[in-house]
């Protein structure tokens, strides 16, 4: 190991990210340390690391946005450096000021970095200075929903309220009037708060049919910056991202070059190092500066795939001291071929709905062969917890061209099988099977627009449905005259069947989930239950309301994200069983309507 090299590494964050810096670390002979809520006491990554340390609690304001525990946590493990994955405290300057002041490496970029582009807004008006083009918006954080009826009237609908603090579509929500203006703001603002701890927010044109093309940068402390490649994240839903690929499809040279170019010469006017994204929006031929992340991305392993390049090694060795270990034309000379990553997220996509489904991972059949990669958070035993990320894992593949990539992608999704929870495979193999996404004429606004996924039954990732008698579905192989096949059968319900690899301890036996969509129970008796675990953040009626079926009746937030939970039954409100802040489990009844 480089006399340079850090010599132990905290991660102060969780799950597949958490469990990906520990192995590149590990490679590099450096020593992991691990935090841990209560919920993620016998998580993966805890079990992983050379040391881990509790923080307490479960929420993320509670554990992984505790900084005084976190620094505690560093002082007691000695770790001269501290990775922040990407989410929790990646882009707070505060925390990387903490750290820094302490004389321990942050291994990202530095504060003032920070301060200017992780700042949405503040990273705009750099963005201006560089002279990078871009979308219409405000340089000023939103002081009300007034600020976003004045723009509208002058720049007109739809706009996107933006999360100042905060990525990966949290506190992002799209405004269609002025009528939404003042609901969706408050929305957006308490799904920031909840992720990151700060809730400002700013607005922007809401383009019509754009493309997500975001440039990879890593810099170093000795005035070296490269662009490693572009990434094409088009395939989204509620502005979270589903598939990513790599080289972007139908981009010319002369438009990755340019925006390579623009994306060094944004990092260099602030003083960047280490890794970062610039994210650009892309309309017929021109693109426009979106925000930059100051972070690892979620899916930086699509780069990696195509350049042979280890970015969070490069990380590390960066904020060590040490120069990057190749020049701008020789990364260019690196790439080949084509990369496609797809989350494998805790969802329930049937019928379009993408509902969260914590609970307990029964089984995690993972997919191999030739240029196939898994990066996941959790092995089966562990379970999906309803106060973080749904992000399992991530399954990437590598290809020659474009469609051997696709090919290959739906050859690993259809061997890719996990049980307990409902996934986002079904959905996938839908995106990937599209002409729309073979020809990429999709947009940021296609899964949700065009794609229809209406008929769309999850059968991959089945969760356990009680029937009436008390029974639950098993998905099972049989032989009928030799001939294999695979059936569901209604058997009573003796728990989760548990894999011996759940070497974390067995998850406790899941609570009987309703129907994974908002609303009411089957039967029509009126009593609005809500289809997961989760925290009730605002009551949408009153007693003696009038509503209508399909009317939004409460606000729950389950993983990070806002679920409207409708009634089914037309009727006037009788009753309201639970108040703001109150935690509900699946198949609670919430509201009753006669």
């Amino acid at each position: 190991m480089s006399e340079k090299l850090l010599k132990k590494i905290l991660i102060a964050n969780r799950g597949e990210i958490a469990v990906r810096v520990i192995r590149t670390a590990r490679e590099m002979g450096i020593a992991t340390v691990a935090v841990y809520s209560e919920a993620d006491r016998n998580a993966l990554h805890v079990r992983l690391a050379d040391e881990a340390y509790a923080l307490g609690g479960n929420t993320s304001a509670e554990s992984y946005l505790n900084t005084e525990a976190i620094l505690d946590a560093i002082t007691k493990s000695g770790a001269d450096g501290v990775h922040p994955g990407y989410g929790f405290f990646s882009e707070n300057t505060d925390f990387a000021r903490a750290i820094t002041e302490r004389g321990v490496a942050f291994i990202g970029p530095p504060p003032s970095a920070i301060d200017v582009m992780g700042d949405k807004v503040s990273s705009r008006i750099a963005a201006q200075a560089a002279n990078v083009p871009m979308v219409p918006g405000t340089t000023e954080f939103l002081k009300d929903h007034h600020d976003i009826v004045a723009f509208g009237a002058q720049f007109g609908y739809p706009l996107v309220i933006k999360a100042a603090f905060g990525g990966g579509g949290r506190g992002m929500k799209v405004v269609r009037s002025a009528d939404e203006a003042e609901s969706q703001l408050a929305s957006a603002q308490r799904e920031a708060k909840s992720a990151f701890g700060r809730d400002e927010a700013y607005i922007e044109r809401y383009l019509t049919w754009p493309r997500h093309i975001e440039m990879q940068i890593i810099g170093d402390q000795h005035g070296n910056v490269v662009w490693v490649g572009e990434r094409d994240c088009s395939a989204q839903r509620r502005h979270q991202k589903l598939i990513e690929e790599s080289p972007a499809p139908k981009f010319s040279q002369e438009l990755r070059e340019a925006m390579g170019e623009a994306s060094v010469k944004l990092a260099k006017a602030v003083g960047y190092f280490n890794a970062g994204t610039v994210e650009f929006i892309y309309e017929d031929g021109a693109f426009f500066f979106l925000e930059m992340n100051t972070r690892l991305q979620v899916e930086h392993p699509v780069t990696e795939m195509i350049t042979g390049i280890d970015l969070v090694e490069w990380m590390i060795r960066v904020a060590s001291g040490e120069p990057l270990p190749m020049t701008q034309d020789e990364v260019n000379e690196a790439r080949r071929g084509h990369s496609i990553e797809v989350r494998l997220n805790a969802e329930n996509p049937s019928g379009g709905k993408f509902m969260p489904s914590p609970g307990p991972i029964t089984e995690f059949v993972r997919p191999d062969g030739f240029g196939v990669r898994v990066d996941a958070g959790y092995e089966p035993g562990d379970a999906i917890s309803q106060y973080y990320d749904n992000l399992i894992g991530k399954l990437v593949v590598w290809g020659k061209d474009r469609p051997t990539a696709i090919a290959r992608m739906l050859r690993a999704l259809k061997e890719t099988k996990i049980s307990g929870v409902h996934t986002t495979i079904d959905a996938d193999i839908a995106i990937l099977s599209h002409p729309d996404f073979a020809a990429a004429t999709h947009s940021t606004k296609w899964v949700e627009d065009t794609l229809d996924l209406s008929a769309l039954v999850s059968t991959t990732g089945t969760a356990m449905e009680p029937a009436e008698d008390g029974r639950v579905r098993r998905d099972l192989d049989v032989e009928v005259n030799g001939k294999r096949f695979k059936v569901a059968a209604w058997v009573p319900d003796t728990g989760p069947v548990m894999s011996a690899a759940g070497a974390g301890g067995a998850a406790a036996k899941p609570k009987r989930a309703a129907a994974a969509h908002g609303g009411a129970a089957g039967s029509g008796s009126g009593s609005v239950t809500v289809p997961m675990q989760g925290t009730i953040v605002k009551i949408l009626v009153a007693v003696g309301d009038t509503v209508e079926a399909g009317a939004a009746v409460v606000v729950l937030e389950a993983m990070k994200m806002e679920n409207h939970i409708s009634a089914e039954k037309s009727g006037v409100v009788a009753e309201i069983k639970v108040k703001p802040g109150d935690t509900v489990g699946a198949g609670d009844v919430v509201v009753v309507i006669e």
